[in-house]
């Protein structure tokens, strides 16, 4: 069975209360799945994910919405100049995103080692109970 779990960053920290922006929140689906919702994000939806799109993994075009990786990419980069400070090339964010391609699969096994790469080259923390995982 995968790892399920919801990790909700802001003020500078890993936290379990509602954060002050700039926020992201990682919610990992069953160790293929990583949702990440991050505010602000002018000119993105601030929404994107690791491993598989939902429509894509679960073979329904309604699971998620579609998404425009280089947008995406673009704005989860403003974002960790906000949150770290740290300058991000959104291309290698764009390496990371899930593509909407049934026939691509994700290069990591496990999509926390993904969200672990993600964190790292965005200058945060890795929780805990993503260390042992990855």
């Amino acid at each position: 069975m995968g790892m399920f779990g919801t990790f909700t960053y802001g003020g500078g920290a890993w936290t379990s209360a509602e954060p002050a922006e700039p926020a992201l929140t990682v919610t990992i689906h069953d160790s293929d799945i990583a949702t990440l919702d991050y505010r602000p994000a002018p000119d993105a939806t601030g929404r994107c994910y690791l491993g598989y799109q939902p429509r894509v993994y679960f073979e329904d075009p309604a699971a998620s919405a579609p998404v425009d990786n280089d947008v995406e990419a673009r704005g989860f980069a403003r974002w960790a100049q906000l949150a770290t400070g740290t300058d991000v090339d959104w291309r290698d964010v764009a390496a990371l995103l899930a593509p909407d391609d049934e026939d691509a699969d994700p290069e990591d096994v496990f999509v926390e080692e993904t969200v672990q790469r993600l964190l790292e080259l965005a200058g945060l923390p890795v929780p805990e109970e993503l260390v042992g995982d990855a």
